[in-house]
C-alpha cells in the first residue's frame, strides 16, 4: 500500500532505491530511517553547501525559511555546478542567479479577502479551504514531503503540515464536523511514522532531524470520539512507533550513562525524557540567525548551541526566557539540560493510550506494563517538577543541578490538563494563575518579557486550551471561564480590526500586536482558529 502512495509523489529512481533497500514499516526500536531512504530526503543546506551558506548569510532574502522552501529548477549538481563558473565573474548578482535557478514558495493566501461582516465562526469556517493542501497540489523537487492525504497549514510562512499545531487545528475541525479531515492529518503522521519513526517538526526534509510535542495520541482520541475504540487498535503500531522515537535509548541508560538523545536517568533510577535534536549544525530556516546565536556565546563551541536551538525548536517554543540560563541572552539556552514538565505529561498521556490500547487488543500484559509505566511518570512529575514556594507551580526540572528551573510558565498548567496534578497541587497552581498569569487578553506565556515570542507579553491559543481544559477538570470553573472569555473578546478585537486572526497575541496592552522572535507576526492561523471555534461552539454545560 504504502509503495502505492509513494508513486504518485517520488521519481521512479527513487522508488527503486526503495525497492532494493526496503521501507522498514514494521515495528522497529530504531527511530532513524535507513541510510538509503535518508538521502532521498536531504535537507537543503546538505543539498546546496556552500551555495546555501552563502544565501542565508547575504539575508538576499527577509526570511530566513524562504530558501530553503524554494524548489529548484534544475537538478541540484547542475546548479552548483553553475554556480562554481558564475560566482567569481565580475558583477555576479547572487540574489538573480537564485531566482533565475529557483521558484519561490508560493502564497496560497494572496487571493483571499476577509469579510468583517462575517462573525468568527463564518470566518474561520470560510478559511478551511485557503489553508488546505490536496496531494496532487503539493510542490515537488524541493524540501517538501509530499504527503499522501489533504491537510491543514497553519498560514503566513507556514506553508507545511506543523505536528503540535495540528492538533489544535483539530479541535476546530471537530466543532466544525470536519471529521474526515481530521482522519486524513491523523494517517498522514501515520504515514510519517511509518516511513521515518517519527513525525517530524513539519513536513520538510529540514524538519526530520526533530519531532514535536507528542500530541498524535491525543489526535487518535479525537477520531475515537467519533468512530469509537476500535480506532485505538487501528493505530496502535503508530502509538507504538511514536513512543519508541521518544525512548530511543532507555535501555543503555546508567548512573553512569544518564542521558541518551530524549531519555534521561536520574539519581534514583527514575526515567523522564527532554527535546533534543539528531543534528548540531544551525537551523536551515533560520541559518543567519543561528550563527548570530552562537557567535556570542564564548563558552562553548557553536555546533553545541545549534544543538540547544534545534532541542528549543522540537519543544514548539522556540524561543523563550524557559530554555535561557541568562533569561534575556538566546545564547545561554541549554534546553536539553531541562526536563520539560509539558513534554512529560504528554508522554504520561501516550503510556496510557498504549496501555488503553493493548488492552482493547486484549493484550494484558502490555496493558499492564505501559500503565505501570504511566504511573510512575505521574508520581516523577508530582515529585520532580513541582514547586512548591510562592504557593507552589508546576515548573521544569534542572537535571544537571539536581533542583527546579524557576521560570514558570503556562507549560506548568499540562499536569492539570492530563489529570497528574493532585487537588491540592490543582489548587495552588489555579491561585498562582490568578496572581501573575492572567492579563486582560488572556494568560501571558511567561511572567518575563525578553523580546522572545514565548514570553511575555505573549499569548498563545495552544496554552489557553491547555489552562481552560485543565482548570475545569479540577472545578476551577470560574477561573476557567474567564480566560476563556477574556480570550475571545481579544481575538474578536484585532479580527473586527484587522480582518485576521494572528499565530500569537499581546495579552497584556490590547493596543499592540504579538511579536517577538525571528519573523513577524504570522495570520492565518490554524490552530489559533482551532481553539477559538471550539471555545466558541462548546455546549453551555461546558462553559
Amino acid at each position: 500500500m504504502y509503495l502505492r502512495i509513494l508513486s504518485k509523489y517520488l521519481p521512479k529512481s527513487y522508488l527503486a532505491v526503495l525497492l532494493i533497500v526496503g521501507l522498514g514499516l514494521g515495528y522497529s526500536n530504531c527511530s532513524h530511517p535507513e541510510p538509503e531512504v535518508s538521502a532521498i530526503y536531504q535537507s537543503p543546506d546538505e543539498l546546496y553547501g556552500q551555495l546555501f551558506v552563502d544565501v542565508q548569510l547575504a539575508h538576499i532574502f527577509p526570511d530566513s525559511k524562504t530558501f530553503p522552501d524554494c524548489v529548484p529548477k534544475a537538478p541540484p549538481q547542475e546548479i552548483l555546478a553553475a554556480y562554481a563558473r558564475e560566482k567569481g565573474k565580475e558583477g555576479f548578482d547572487l540574489k538573480a542567479f537564485v531566482l533565475r535557478y529557483f521558484e519561490l514558495p508560493h502564497d496560497y493566501a494572496s487571493d483571499f479577502h476577509s469579510d468583517t461582516a462575517r462573525s468568527l465562526v463564518e470566518h474561520i469556517n470560510a478559511l478551511w479551504p485557503v489553508l488546505t493542501r490536496q496531494p496532487e497540489d503539493q510542490e515537488r523537487g524541493g524540501s517538501l514531503i509530499p504527503l499522501p492525504y489533504p491537510y491543514i497549514v497553519p498560514g503566513g510562512r507556514f506553508r507545511e503540515i506543523y505536528y503540535w499545531d495540528s492538533y489544535f487545528t483539530m479541535l476546530g475541525l471537530q466543532a466544525a464536523g470536519r471529521t474526515e479531515m481530521i482522519q486524513h492529518m491523523v494517517d498522514n503522521f501515520a504515514w510519517l511514522l511509518d516511513q521515518f519513526g517519527h513525525i517530524p517538526n513539519g513536513n520538510r526534509t529540514y524538519y526530520l532531524s526533530r519531532s514535536q510535542p507528542p500530541f498524535f495520541s491525543l489526535m487518535v482520541g479525537l477520531l475515537a470520539e467519533k468512530e469509537g475504540d476500535s480506532i485505538w487498535i487501528k493505530y496502535l503500531p503508530q502509538l507504538e512507533r511514536e513512543y519508541a522515537f521518544w525512548m530511543d535509548g532507555v535501555d543503555s541508560l546508567s548512573p553512569q550513562r544518564n542521558e541518551y538523545r530524549r531519555v534521561v536517568h536520574l539519581d534514583d533510577g527514575t526515567i523522564l525524557n527532554r527535546y533534543y535534536d539528531d543534528k548540531e549544525v544551525p537551523r536551515p530556516e533560520a541559518y543567519a540567525e543561528d550563527v548570530a546565536t552562537a557567535a556570542r556565546d564564548q563558552m562553548r563551541s557553536p555546533k553545541d548551541v545549534y544543538r540547544e536551538l534545534r532541542a528549543a525548536a522540537e519543544s514548539g517554543w522556540d524561543f523563550s526566557s524557559r530554555w535561557c540560563r541568562g533569561w534575556m541572552h538566546l545564547e545561554t539556552i541549554r534546553t536539553t539540560e531541562l526536563i520539560p514538565v509539558d513534554l512529560n505529561s504528554l508522554l504520561y498521556h501516550l503510556e496510557q493510550c498504549l496501555a488503553k490500547a493493548h488492552a482493547l487488543a486484549g493484550h494484558a500484559d502490555k496493558a499492564a506494563q505501559y500503565e505501570a509505566r504511566a504511573q510512575q511518570r505521574a508520581q516523577a512529575v508530582r515529585t520532580y517538577c513541582w514547586y512548591p514556594r510562592r504557593g507552589g507551580f508546576f515548573v521544569d526540572y534542572d537535571y544537571p543541578a539536581r533542583t527546579w528551573w524557576v521560570v514558570p510558565s503556562g507549560a506548568g498548567l499540562y499536569p492539570l490538563f492530563f489529570k497528574i496534578a493532585t487537588q491540592p497541587q490543582a489548587d495552588s497552581v489555579a491561585a498562582n494563575v490568578w496572581r501573575y498569569f492572567l492579563a486582560p487578553g488572556g494568560l501571558v506565556t511567561t511572567k518575563l518579557q525578553t523580546g522572545q515570542q514565548w514570553d511575555m507579553p505573549n499569548g498563545w491559543a495552544p496554552l489557553q486550551w491547555i489552562a481552560i481544559q485543565g482548570l475545569r477538570n479540577y472545578g476551577h470553573d470560574e477561573l476557567a471561564d474567564e480566560i476563556k472569555k477574556r480570550w475571545i473578546a481579544l481575538n474578536e478585537k484585532v479580527y473586527k480590526t484587522t480582518g485576521k486572526l494572528l499565530e500569537k497575541y499581546n495579552v497584556v496592552n490590547l493596543e499592540l500586536e504579538g511579536g517577538g522572535g525571528e519573523y513577524p507576526l504570522q495570520d492565518g492561523f490554524g490552530w489559533t482558529n482551532g481553539v477559538l471555534l471550539k471555545l466558541l461552539t462548546e455546549e453551555p454545560a461546558m462553559q
